[in-house]
């Protein structure tokens, strides 16, 4: 029998036990209740990082409890392998995407194999094969064929030198990220999934997602930006030309202010400043100008408000006031109308512009007569709803009741409506990358846009990379075709990669469906996912995607449930120090852990820091998200190679809970694996040997105090341990109480010991390891399998039994996969204790404390209370006023 631990040698025999046997093997079993738990995929980088340990440790904890507890389970995994990282590999190595992009996932999946996570690996699905992405590319033409795809014109980043879209994330200040080229903006074709169509049910479905966090669901309702407001047109007068737009529309969501519209603003791209432009260069420069800048919305909202007056005036709907019409640079044409009209008096960013162009500011609500907030426009705009002002006829009106009142006015007039719209904007899904799923559309030679016909569109192996542009623009292998004899050129640019991961959990129903996108009776048994994990960071791009895709698929007939997932669990960042020296001409330069020697304070805390090379002093960034480029990762493979995995999966499950960050230390990774070896320990010496029903099994009525508190930790342990798996996902907790009882079994293991301790305390270290397995399952499936014990935690009339019938109930015996064994059930009745401890106070101070029967009345507790020697000697001589039982816990005896 194997007396040292050795988490190599047994990681390797359990793993390879697994693979043989196909333990994670998951079908579709009617009788049972399944559990679909699913990680967000990877992009297949090359290297895992502990980002990823965490998130798919914390994915396999609750697989394998869910499965302990009778639940079918399924967990796969599998690779988003389409994207920008593999594309400029191959342009900086001039090889194939597919090539780095295979090589990376092979890495990879060892290693993920090489933490035991219990992945059923025939349903792994990889987004770069074209089995996969031709039912995308089929679905696409569906919604093509529906009108909820389209094409249109839009703005991008524009680098002129490589002749590229760039995505915003790829200008860096202003500039191209790859040949520091100037970006321009730039207006092109591209293709649009229609997700306002959906937006309203995205809104209001978010309120059945019980199991998601408040803050995904806030940030998704923010995303949408549904808001209730007034759509109206304003006259324009002054056009530069007889065929130029008569009137601008506007949208506000507050109406209440329209009195005090005194200026319009457009974008620069709205057609009355392109128009107005024509004549008039100043304004031209202008525009061009502002045709570079950034469109975040964050950026605009810091930004220096600018602007000029186009010589259009605009009349006002209700006044009949002309208001000068200004193309400003805070109006975004992607937003509404791109024109809104401008209140200075109450909105501060139209108060800004004002006050720096000298535009009039009017007054048009004040504050309410029971608020204690003040109006004065020459220090800022006031923006609270109050009570209408200087607004003709609607004059004394609230805020809310002016909506309705100017609404009605304005629709009676035929100048308006209520109108209710939403910030998100349609899905732009077109890439120009030649790494990615190519979109199945052709446009002919006579104009005409035509869906293909055929799946997939393959996207070539043998790419062409000798410049910037897109191996598959000029390459008439892929583009040329013919359609009913007519000559066409198919789409090149290519899929969004947040297409692939919109559906992929849909796939691992039935990857190897070979005649639908998915096969509905396995999609239907295994859909909704039961618990999805993954990082708060997505719950904008990806987690919307993924619910909206969902929903077309179920329109589509392919699924039959609403959402793609019940319950969403967001884990927090790794974060680790950061080492950066400074060259001399002032560049940072990160360093790795190898690369310098750390002093570190009593807690372990890094106080400074050399260079080993050069002594030379090394700053301390602090905690920071674990990267490449920062150069503070921890590789997984050094730690495994060093402790085992099992040690790398109970340092990241308890280190901090799973909502929150980690923050990286190597001695908390020495502790785990400390722990490993003492229940490594305690187990092969106190609960191996000779498995017979009469060292196994004892009578709960026999035993001794000492014994029926070992007991009664063990239980308490059970029910904690299953409510932070199960409810709460508090698996740092979950461990510290299972270390908790590890303690108490070493030092009740350190008397001399008679049957009953031996078995009470085999019990405890069965059910220890049971506990554990969800986290640890190499070390616990050898000590399971070493001990060829029965299940314990079982209660048979009063009794913890092995694999044998009692009172005519037969009891499982001891599953040879730890994983297959059911998980302790909690004996309630054990909770209980036979006598409880009751705190003695007099007069509130501490001075005794007595063990009595848990079911002792409450006067005979006083009394026995009032027979203490040391309460005697603080109350002799005194008078008692007062007895206060507090039950369970204590008595205070007030005397003077």
């Amino acid at each position: 029998m194997q007396q040292e631990y050795n988490p190599q040698e047994i990681e390797t025999r359990v793993q390879n036990s697994w693979t043989e046997n196909k333990v994670f093997k998951a079908v579709r079993d009617n009788s049972k209740e399944k559990f679909y738990c699913l990680s967000m995929l990877p992009y297949p980088s090359g290297r895992l990082h502990m980002g990823h340990v965490r998130n798919y440790t914390i994915g396999d904890v609750i697989s394998r409890f869910q499965r302990m507890n009778g639940k079918n389970v399924l967990q796969p995994m599998g690779w988003d392998s389409f994207g920008l990282p593999a594309e400029n590999a191959a342009i900086k190595n001039k090889a194939q995407p597919s090539s780095w992009t295979t090589e990376n996932i092979a890495y990879m999946k060892k290693q993920l194999q090489s933490l035991g996570f219990a992945y059923d690996w025939e349903r792994e699905v990889t987004t770069c094969k074209p089995e996969y992405y031709k039912w995308e590319q089929w679905f696409f033409t569906k919604l093509v064929e529906k009108d909820l795809a389209y094409k249109k014109t839009s703005a991008v980043n524009w680098c002129p030198n490589d002749e590229t879209v760039l995505a915003n994330e790829q200008v860096h200040d202003g500039l191209c990220w790859r040949c520091d080229t100037p970006v321009e903006k730039k207006e092109i074709d591209q293709w649009f999934i229609r997700i306002t169509a959906y937006a309203e049910e995205l809104l209001e479905s978010l309120d059945t997602l019980e199991g998601w966090p408040e803050s995904v669901k806030t940030q998704q309702r923010n995303w949408i930006g549904r808001s209730e407001g007034v759509e109206m047109s304003f006259r324009l007068l002054n056009a530069v030309e007889d065929n130029a737009e008569n009137s601008v529309s506007i949208y506000t969501t507050r109406p209440d202010t329209l009195m005090g519209v005194t200026y319009i603003a457009v974008a620069a791209r709205h057609p009355i400043a392109e128009k107005a432009a024509q004549n008039n260069p100043e304004l031209a420069a202008f525009i061009a100008e502002c045709n570079q800048s950034t469109t975040a919305e964050a950026d605009i909202a810091t930004m220096e408000k600018r602007g000029m007056a186009t010589g259009i005036k605009a009349l006002h709907p209700v006044t009949g006031d002309l208001v000068d019409v200004w193309v400003a640079n805070f109006v975004l044409m992607d937003y509404g109308s791109g024109a809104v009209m401008a209140v200075p008096g109450h909105d501060q960013r139209d108060w800004e512009f004002a006050r720096k162009y000298g535009i009039e500011i009017s007054q048009v609500i004040a504050p309410l007569d029971d608020s204690d907030i003040e109006c004065d426009l020459s220090q800022s705009a006031f923006t609270e709803k109050g009570t209408l002002v200087n607004s003709g006829e609607f004059d004394g009106l609230t805020s809310d009741a002016a909506l309705e009142a100017i609404a009605t006015w304005l629709e009676e007039k035929g100048l308006g409506a209520k109108q209710i719209n939403y910030r998100i904007r349609d899905w732009g899904v077109s890439r120009q990358r030649f790494w990615g799923a190519p979109i199945p559309m052709i446009k002919l030679e006579n104009g005409e846009m035509v869906t293909a016909k055929e799946f997939p569109v393959e996207l070539p192996t043998d790419l062409k990379l000798e410049d910037a542009n897109s191996p598959l623009i000029d390459n008439p292998d892929f583009q040329d075709v013919v359609i009913d004899g007519v000559k066409g050129k198919r789409e090149t640019n290519t899929f969004d990669t947040f297409m692939e991961s919109s559906w992929y959990y849909a796939r691992y129903t039935s990857p190897d469906c070979d005649t639908a996108m998915l096969d509905s009776e396995e999609a239907n048994y295994w859909l909704p996912v039961d618990q999805y994990v993954g990082g708060i960071e997505h719950a904008t791009m990806h987690l919307l995607y993924f619910r909206f895709f969902h929903k077309l698929m179920r329109d589509a007939g392919l699924v039959d449930s609403d959402e793609p997932a019940k319950k969403l669990l967001t884990q927090g960042m790794v974060l680790s120090e950061t080492f950066i020296t400074k060259d001399d001409k002032g560049l940072k330069h990160y360093h790795t852990i190898e690369e310098v020697d750390v002093v570190k304070d009593s807690k372990g805390k890094a106080i400074s820091a050399t260079l080993k090379s050069t002594g030379e002093a090394v700053r301390l960034a602090g905690m920071e998200k674990m990267s490449k480029s920062k150069m503070n990762g921890v590789d997984p493979q050094a730690l495994i190679n060093e402790y085992g995995a099992d040690t790398s999966r109970l340092y990241t499950m308890f280190a901090s809970p799973p909502e929150q960050t980690l923050e990286w230390k190597d001695d908390g990774v020495h502790g785990a694996y400390k722990f490993l070896r003492r229940l490594w320990k305690a187990y092969t010496e106190n609960a191996l040997g000779e498995a017979t029903d009469e060292s196994s099994s004892f009578e709960i009525k026999d035993l001794n105090k000492q014994q029926k508190e070992l007991y009664r930790k063990t239980n308490q342990t059970i029910e904690k341990v299953t409510d932070d798996y199960d409810r709460r996902h508090s698996f740092n907790t979950a461990i510290a109480a299972v270390m908790e009882l590890v303690n108490a079994i070493v030092k009740f293991s350190n008397s001399e010991l008679d049957d009953n301790d031996k078995s009470v305390m085999k019990h405890a270290l069965d059910t220890t390891v049971l506990l554990l397995s969800p986290v640890v399952p190499h070390i616990c499936q050898e000590l399971w399998f070493l001990s060829g014990r029965a299940v314990s935690g079982r209660i048979v009339s009063g009794r913890i039994v092995s694999g044998r019938t009692v009172s005519g109930e037969t009891v499982p015996g001891k599953a040879e996969l730890i994983v297959d064994a059911p998980w302790p059930v909690c004996d309630k009745a054990a909770l209980s204790k036979d006598e409880i401890l009751i705190i003695l106070q007099v007069n509130g101070k501490t001075r005794g404390k007595i063990e009595v029967a848990a079911d002792l009345e409450k006067a005979s507790i006083e009394k026995l209370a009032m027979a203490d020697e040391n309460v005697k000697k603080f109350t002799d001589g005194k008078t008692v006023r007062k007895v206060i039982v507090v039950p369970g816990r204590l008595i205070n005896i007030v005397a003077n």
